[in-house]
């Protein structure tokens, strides 16, 4: 996410680094690579603009604090302001109103609108504990409504049962009162889209609109629109008042663009960002958090609250008790590793979000590409479990036999063993006094550092 950018902007710090103090040319300088590196990610013209004025303004001729570097006093002004063009803080959705709750998706086709709604019902059944239901008005597109059943049954809410001979607005009047009779805490209703913004689409969606009364309307911005993106949100919200935008695909979005640009062009808070296909790939929208991932700060927070979420605590403490007792780390325990970190989407998600510049991030991401984690855990789940609790008794016959089942190399079984070993020596660190400072130690025999 936003990595073109990130990687450009972290390279303007790089050079202020080698500067002893801000001085009016490498801020000049600075400021113009910033500027270089916007447009490049396709923000738009005025918004790079006013935040290289602010920027620049704020730089010139400021006192430099005594614990701050030149390049990290301009980091904080950048990532100040970069984390206000975001919005500031974070903008939560108004669920303190009488149930049911309406928000109202809309937007363009095509830009990821029904698969959001799933998401966000997903999100609001679990985090916010919120019974939700969903409806879809889309009567145009073929499957639209069939395509939102699918999706509200993998995401374990309500689903209103409409016909395509129904009109929105009785769709609409309809899925209101049903959500009322069944008492529900928040309904979700999709729209139909255009591929661009017409009178008819406007018309229909101001009328549902009026018929549901919404405490919530956003607008489902696909990120790797870029800034166009942001003008047609503007155009919505000039017709219906927007409450505030989710921006989709942005795992697929290497530039930033349209989040730069969505919330100064029109005015409204993006509250929620889609990083994935799966249904769990949306969360809130955190300005500072973002921006601190594009300027190569991390973003830790994020990280833990995932961590949270997703890891199997049951998993985690029957490890922690097994490694107290008896200082064994083996084959299952290291599957459950590679699970786990699946489970958080990966190491390269793990990764994005662990504070280091771009280019260092570039390395450290080829890496983990050499390091096939689904390879590894075919090749664990072929060998017998005697084996996978006593590797060192796994010979040249039994490699032979392992790599046939899971259809690797020997070589293939060698790299998994020489990693565990590496893995298992870091564990047992764990172990000794000092814990987590003896672990942190271990992080350059890490097994996602070896060679592949």
């Amino acid at each position: 996410m936003f990595e073109t950018l990130s990687n450009r902007m972290t390279d303007v710090f790089s050079v202020v680094r080698l500067k002893g103090k801000l001085t009016e040319d490498n801020i000049e300088q600075a400021v113009k690579e910033m500027k270089f590196a916007l447009l490049d990610a396709d923000v738009a013209l005025s918004v790079v603009n006013e935040f290289i004025l602010k920027v620049k303004s704020k730089a010139i001729g400021i006192r430099l604090s005594t614990n701050l570097s030149a390049s990290q006093t301009l980091l904080k002004i950048a990532q100040e302001e970069l984390t206000e063009l975001l919005g500031g803080a974070n903008t939560n959705l108004d669920l303190a109103s009488q149930p049911p709750v309406v928000i109202l998706m809309v937007g363009l086709q095509g830009v990821g609108k029904t698969s959001s709604v799933g998401k966000l019902g997903l999100l609001l059944r679990e985090r916010d504990k919120k019974s939700v239901m969903v409806a879809s008005t889309d009567t145009r597109r073929p499957a639209a409504i069939e395509q939102l059943r699918v999706l509200a049954e993998a995401s374990k809410v309500s689903f209103f049962e409409s016909e395509p001979s129904n009109s929105p607005k009785e769709i609409a009047q309809l899925a209101l009162l049903q959500a009322k009779k069944e008492f529900m805490d928040v309904l979700i209703v999709d729209t139909s889209g255009r591929l661009a913004v017409d009178d008819e689409m406007m018309n229909e969606i101001k009328e549902i609109h009026s018929i549901l009364t919404p405490k919530e309307t956003l607008f489902v911005v696909d990120a790797l629109i870029g800034q166009d993106a942001a003008i047609s949100a503007k155009r919505f919200n000039d017709v219906l008042a927007l409450t505030g935008l989710i921006l989709s695909k942005v795992d697929g979005d290497s530039r930033g663009g349209a989040a730069l640009s969505a919330k100064a062009v029109t005015g409204k808070p993006i509250k929620f960002i889609g990083t994935g296909e799966s249904l769990q790939s949306i969360d809130y929208f955190h300005p500072e958090r973002i921006s601190s991932r594009i300027l190569g700060q991390g973003d830790v927070l994020t990280l833990i609250e995932e961590a949270g979420r997703k890891v199997d605590k049951k998993k985690a403490d029957r490890l922690a008790s097994k490694l107290k007792k008896s200082g064994r780390f083996d084959l299952e325990d290291f599957r459950d590793q590679i699970q786990q970190m699946n489970n958080m989407g990966g190491l390269a998600n793990m990764l994005e979000k662990l504070p280091m510049g771009g280019r260092l991030k570039e390395t450290a991401q080829e890496k983990i590409k050499n390091n096939r984690f689904g390879q590894m855990e075919v090749i664990i789940n072929s060998m017998t479990p005697k084996e996978r609790h006593f590797p060192d008794n796994i010979n040249g016959s039994r490699k032979k036999r392992i790599a046939k089942g899971s259809g690797t190399t020997v070589q293939d079984i060698n790299r998994l063993l020489k990693q565990f070993k590496q893995m298992q020596k870091m564990t047992k660190k764990l172990g000794k006094r000092g814990g987590l400072a003896s672990a942190m130690k271990g992080i350059g025999e890490s097994p996602f550092s070896g060679s592949p």
